[in-house]
């Protein structure tokens, strides 16, 4: 490999609860699995072959051999995966930066599709589809009703660019039902979902996961802030579990100098590749800050690691997922696939940030996120526990762990101020939500007028939305409990006010106003406009630091 690249051929995964951007890693491998006649082979064959032959009942082979390729990967690490023919498309194209469809964005409420947003210039624009329409028929046939389901509306909607596909749409300004036909188009998968400013010298980004097509979105992201001042940046992969891994590996050569290590790989089969920055990037030398969660898996943790390894900016937030498994995808004939974890991968300090795990015991795998916030990690550094034998050390000499995620240079415990039972019903049952797009569809014309976020926050008078929902909420069978009420006021507000800006104005307003009270982004935004302490962190050999 050309160490004056920065890009592999190869991908990792996550599985786990955490994930379904990182099964996605290791599709650049793919070639088809050589099985041949060995013993082992025959041996499945001829019990096959018995069970076909002698068994009481008559059984389906294709059947049993889907049933059991599952239950074999799951003796092997917990982010081995089996996918079936009928699934692989829809678990690979989220990540391949554009999918066919009608471009809308949906959701089920009432048994009735409802369209939430219409995409720009999409194939359902173009025929005059509105946010807020309901669809009640597909190709002449009803499509209403309890089994309606999001795979099943995203089966009836997608399909072949090109082909067509007939709506029956309700519209409230409408007496009668409307009729469309749309012609399926290509449909951009965004994943760099906000850039703005902060403030007049700090930039914001949100990743929410590493596909094809978010390097060129974070390049833009970039070059916009820069145009709009912006003297430094925060990168936000929170609840980022990953995706392909040539994606973070191109992200990380644009902010680092030449020659310098992103991210190594190497296994029993697997000779060891490196990627080195090659000194091409345009944002070598702006302050940087990169926030994590328990949730920041995989591919964000390459990322991270290369950040905070060659000491290019500090990690701020809570220590990340621990996925350090590299898998390769091999397709089978019949359409399915298998990814099978080859390699480890490593920081530029040579951490392995893989978690303990056990063969075959993918459940206690899945339990890490659990025990840890039970153990308090969530909520106190000195709760973490790090392996102390596994010490690495940063280019500038600060101590880093392997042996279970990246931990954040700068600690910021989760959160729970406004979190009552109250909040955590409201929000479980799906109602700040449902709240929110139904006053949304009420108020629509209203609203529309609005065409920033500073315009439409006036219109979103926080007294009249709480006393509303509280009573919404009612209806819907939780009863108004004043005392919580009150302690969870501003966070119930501020969500309903960042849900209805979302429907009304984008991704970016929704995220403008759901931080504005956001804990590790003010502590992020304290570092860098205090260019001292921004420079002791990255200097400082120290313990990770709590937010003070």
């Amino acid at each position: 490999m050309n160490n004056k690249q920065a890009r592999f051929v190869w991908v990792p995964l996550l599985v786990a609860v955490a994930v379904v951007g990182g099964i996605l890693i290791g599709r650049f491998f793919s070639s088809e699995i050589p099985f041949g006649n060995s013993a082992r082979y025959d041996k499945i064959e001829s019990l096959l072959q018995c069970i076909e032959q002698q068994y009481v009942d008559t059984v389906n082979r294709a059947d049993l051999i889907e049933n059991v390729m599952p239950k074999i990967l799951g003796e092997l690490d917990p982010h081995s995966a089996y996918i079936p023919a009928k699934d692989l498309e829809s678990v690979n194209e989220e990540l391949e930066g554009s999918f066919s469809g009608i471009g809308i964005q949906f959701n089920i409420l009432n048994d009735t599709i409802n369209v939430v947003s219409v995409i720009p210039g999409g194939p359902s624009e173009k025929v005059g589809i509105l946010a807020g329409d309901r669809i009640v028929a597909v190709d002449d046939s009803a499509y209403v009703g309890k089994e309606i389901t999001n795979e099943g509306v995203m089966k009836h909607l997608k399909g072949p660019k090109g082909s067509t596909v007939k709506l029956e749409i309700l519209r409230k300004t409408s007496k009668k039902p409307l009729t469309y036909e749309v012609t399926r188009g290509d449909i951009p998968v965004n994943s760099v979902d906000a850039a703005f400013m902060l403030d007049d010298r700090s930039g914001y980004i949100k990743v929410s996961k590493f596909g094809r097509t978010t390097y060129d979105e974070f390049i833009n992201a970039l070059s916009k802030l820069n145009n709009e001042g912006a003297q430094n940046f925060i990168i936000d992969l929170r609840g980022n579990s990953g995706g392909l891994m040539d994606t973070p590996i191109n992200m990380a050569n644009e902010l680092l100098p030449a020659n310098r290590l992103i991210v190594y790989a190497e296994g029993k089969a697997f000779e060891r590749e490196d990627a080195i920055s090659n000194g091409t990037g345009t944002f070598q030398e702006a302050p940087l800050i990169v926030l994590t969660d328990e949730w920041s898996a995989s591919s964000s943790e390459i990322f991270a690691g290369a950040i905070q390894d060659n000491d290019r900016g500090l990690i701020v937030g809570r220590r990340t997922f621990g996925k350090g498994l590299v898998q390769q995808q091999i397709p089978f004939r019949d359409g399915s696939a298998i990814r099978l974890t080859v390699a480890r991968y490593y920081t530029p300090s040579g951490r392995c940030i893989q978690k303990e795990y056990q063969l075959g015991k993918a459940d206690d795998y899945s339990m890490d996120i659990v025990n840890r916030y039970i153990h308090g990690e969530f909520f106190n550094v000195d709760s973490i526990k790090q392996n102390k034998d596994l010490v690495f050390h940063t280019v500038n000499g600060r101590e880093v762990y392997g042996g279970g995620g990246i931990m954040p240079d700068v600690f910021v415990p989760r959160d729970t101020t406004g979190v009552t039972s109250y909040f955590n019903n409201v929000a479980n049952e799906g109602l700040l939500y449902q709240y929110s797009f139904d006053y949304t569809d009420k108020n629509r014309e209203r609203l529309a007028k609005a065409k920033t976020v500073e315009e439409l926050l006036p219109m979103l008078d926080a007294n009249t939305l709480l006393n509303s929902f509280v009573q919404y909420a009612a209806q819907k069978g939780i009863r108004p409990r004043p005392v919580y009420i009150n302690i969870s006021r501003k966070l119930i507000v501020n969500t309903l006010q960042a849900y209805i800006a979302r429907n009304m104005l984008g991704e970016e307003a929704f995220y403008k106003l759901l931080l504005r009270d956001d804990e590790t982004l003010r502590k992020a935004q304290e570092i860098l406009n205090d260019g001292n302490q921004y420079q002791e962190l990255l200097s400082s050999p120290t313990e990770p630091q709590e937010k003070q």
